[in-house]
């Protein structure tokens, strides 16, 4: 993967010739690799690299000033998943005031024309350049290149979008959110010490440090898988205050590893959420937090039990 950094100040013109897709592609649902998946066929009709151009930071920052925005995915994420969709480069526009205030034929001629564009991707309802004027329109009439129109692409509720799936995470509607993806819905971080109380109950759990960017989903247990040095293991989630105890001020990701053996401390762990089980409850005692755990591994095992036999 190469990644290619556009500045509005420091324009560089590209010598790779590139058939490119355009957008934010938060969570890089099936919407967008309907983008992808066109890009690359522009590639091979070209005969030349594939590229996904995005912007950084979220526009939503830069043009409405919004702070702490939540995301579906990190940038590395969407990144690394383009590239196991088959992109070639990484394109990141440095998205300032003055990039989001470019008439539409400057963006196409500034920006767009810097990268030696074969072809280029966009949605039905791309919009760029100041105050959204520019659409797919636009860019099919004046940019010297061929532009690929990707319709909205649907399910029996309507278009998948970035904001339907959003609402499904929050509400802990997981097999939706997963749905419109075309994967599981996911949190990256890395194992972090805890107050190990899970070992003592005999339900040790990696305790999950992560991105503040991620949106979280709605707190309680799911059943999930959790990923680590590459081996995927069904996992019982917690997500949460851990109300039970009152000692802690902030969202903690916590999962349990079926059938994992090894010391997890300071490891990358990927977790998976598949299905909402249960919301979070305070007990009102350890032991009752104990009885209820063990229910929520039964749930959990017979879950996957469904699933892997279905």
């Amino acid at each position: 993967m190469r990644v290619i950094r556009v500045d509005l100040n420091h324009l560089k013109h590209s010598r790779i010739p590139m058939c490119a897709c355009i957008g934010y592609f938060d969570g890089l649902h099936r919407g967008h690799q309907k983008l992808i998946e066109k890009t690359c066929e522009l590639g091979r009709k070209y005969n030349c690299e594939t590229a996904l151009i995005t912007f950084d930071p979220d526009p939503w920052v830069v043009i409405k000033g919004m702070s702490n925005v939540k995301h579906l995915s990190t940038m590395a994420q969407r990144m690394n998943r383009a590239v196991s969709y088959g992109i070639d480069n990484i394109v990141l526009l440095n998205f300032t005031r003055d990039m989001s205030e470019l008439s539409p034929q400057d963006f196409v001629d500034k920006i767009l024309g810097s990268l030696n564009l074969k072809a280029l991707v966009c949605g039905f309802d791309f919009s760029f350049a100041d105050h959204g004027k520019g659409n797919a329109a636009f860019l099919q009439e004046h940019a010297p290149f061929e532009v690929a129109v990707i319709a909205r692409v649907e399910d029996e509720k309507g278009k998948i979008s970035s904001t339907r799936i959003s609402e499904c995470v929050v509400e802990g509607r997981m097999e939706e959110a997963n749905e419109m993806l075309g994967y599981h819905y996911n949190i990256e971080g890395r194992v972090v010490h805890g107050r190990h109380r899970g070992t003592g109950m005999g339900f040790p759990t990696a305790n999950v440090s992560f991105s503040n960017e991620y949106l979280l989903p709605r707190t309680g247990v799911y059943a999930g898988y959790a990923i680590v040095d590459g081996k995927r293991y069904e996992a019982m989630i917690n997500i949460g205050t851990n109300p039970t105890f009152h000692d802690i001020d902030h969202m903690s990701l916590e999962a349990h590893l079926f059938h994992y053996h090894g010391d997890l401390y300071d490891k990358k762990i990927c977790v998976e959420f598949l299905k909402y089980m249960r919301p979070e409850k305070t007990f009102r005692s350890k032991d009752n937090l104990v009885l209820q755990l063990d229910q929520d591994m039964r749930d959990i095992e017979n879950y996957f039990g469904t699933l892997n036999n279905g």
